[in-house]
């Protein structure tokens, strides 16, 4: 569980699936060439469709993916570990599966993840998102074996849901990784405190490369791509454009934090009292 350069690749993603390939693979070769050992991309990396769909419209199974067998090269070129924070992936006629990818150096995929939680709501600002009409949830948890230990695996809207990073962290997870693409709204309130809060509770690292900025769809979202420590301390963090953000990660301190603090051991069983 040696010490290594984790990368966040933070991007603008459109509906030209070419062109966002394009763009996250010359940030990639940036972050390699950087240093970096283990690269992640954000949420909707190939696609940020101005709906579902639109998202539906232009996706296709795995093994017809363009992004996918694209980024499984690059990998395997570069010599890196790279999650591809996540593909629209269709899974049936009406559905897609929100789905990581962990790629190896040798360019074979080594973990998938679906998201499990998906983001359905009307905003005070107006906006709404329903993307369970159109995106089939996961419904299993995914850890994942690397050389520096292993790793759990979320994406966006995941973070809001603790019992998910505690799983992930009993069995054995020294970090965490959540691509997302938050709108602005949510983003500006909470993505600083929940991903931090995630890393303090289990004593983990996150790695959480996201969209930023305003897309040519109207969309828009926060970015700060952040990587943040085990004590909750910021180790990496974007603007809103464009870049790779880069942190030394040394999975020692996970353990350390968890022996300073062991609340994992803490965890108890418990009844609830309504109250009559």
């Amino acid at each position: 569980m040696s010490k290594f350069t984790a990368a966040c690749v933070q991007l603008r993603s459109s509906e030209d699936i070419v062109e966002n390939i394009a763009s996250a693979s010359k940030l990639i070769r940036e972050a390699a060439k950087a240093g970096a050992q283990f690269i992640a991309t954000p949420e909707n990396t190939s696609l940020m469709a101005a709906d579902g769909g639109a998202k539906l419209a232009h996706s296709t199974s795995e093994d017809k993916d363009t992004a996918l067998a694209a980024f499984r090269a690059l990998a395997t070129e570069l010599k890196i570990h790279l999650l591809v924070g996540s593909l629209a992936i269709k899974v049936s006629e009406t559905k897609t599966a929100n789905r990581t990818f962990l790629i190896a150096p040798d360019g074979k995929v080594t973990a998938r993840y679906s998201k499990i939680h998906l983001f359905d709501v009307d905003l005070p600002s107006g906006e709404t998102y329903r993307e369970s009409n159109t995106v089939a949830g996961g419904d299993e948890a995914v850890i994942a074996d690397t050389p520096w230990g292993k790793l759990g695996l979320s994406i966006c809207y995941d973070i809001r849901f603790p019992q998910l990073y505690r799983a992930l962290a009993n069995a054995g997870a020294f970090a965490f990784t959540a691509p997302s693409a938050f709108t602005v709204t949510t983003g500006k309130a909470h993505w600083h405190v929940l991903l931090r809060a995630r890393a303090i509770e289990n004593g983990a690292f996150m790695i959480a490369p996201a969209q930023g900025g305003a897309h040519a769809n109207t969309r828009s979202t926060y970015g700060h791509s952040l990587i943040v420590g085990p004590w909750g301390e910021i180790l990496a963090e974007g603007g809103t454009d464009p870049g790779i953000f880069l942190a030394e990660i040394d999975p020692q301190l996970s353990r350390n934090a968890r022996a300073e603090l062991p609340s994992l051991k803490h965890d108890r069983e418990f009844s609830l009292n309504s109250g009559h």
